[in-house]
């Protein structure tokens, strides 16, 4: 299985902000973090904004924090709504793409069955699990001080 870029960023993005919930984080700062496009994350952004993943706040100490406790964020939800659009391979298109061998093909029942198997997977795990780890969470998980 193959992500786009664009939930790749996403998940960049959630999973610094899933290590610190309480704070707000800038488009510009996690572009910076990561070596991303601002405009990119933007879009992102508004994608998760949208669908209530996020939310966002303007001006000075503004910025965009989860609004969903990352413990209650499945994986596969993301991927979902990031991926949106974006069949695995043409013949999963809404239209059916340009496949020559539609009918005879017996690839694709096996895509299929793979790509709920990897959904499945993605919808056991949380944002919690994948959380990046701070300086400081990762002394409070080891009990150094």
């Amino acid at each position: 299985m193959r992500l786009t870029t664009f939930t790749d960023y996403g998940f960049r993005m959630l999973m610094r902000m899933a290590s610190d919930p309480a704070r707000a984080y800038s488009t510009a700062e996690l572009a910076a973090e990561f070596g991303l496009s601002r405009n990119h994350l933007t879009t992102i952004m508004q994608r998760l904004a949208k669908a209530g993943y996020v939310e966002t706040r303007r001006g000075s100490g503004g910025g965009a924090i989860l609004a969903i406790p990352a413990a209650e964020i499945r994986l596969g939800a993301i991927i979902r709504l990031l991926e949106d659009g974006q069949p695995l391979v043409e013949c999963f298109a809404a239209d059916g793409g340009d496949c020559t061998i539609d009918g005879r093909c017996r690839l694709k029942s096996r895509l299929r069955s793979a790509e709920r198997s990897f959904m499945a997977d993605m919808d056991r795990s949380t944002l919690a699990d994948i959380a990046l780890t701070t300086a400081s969470n990762l002394r409070a998980e080891t009990g150094e001080h």
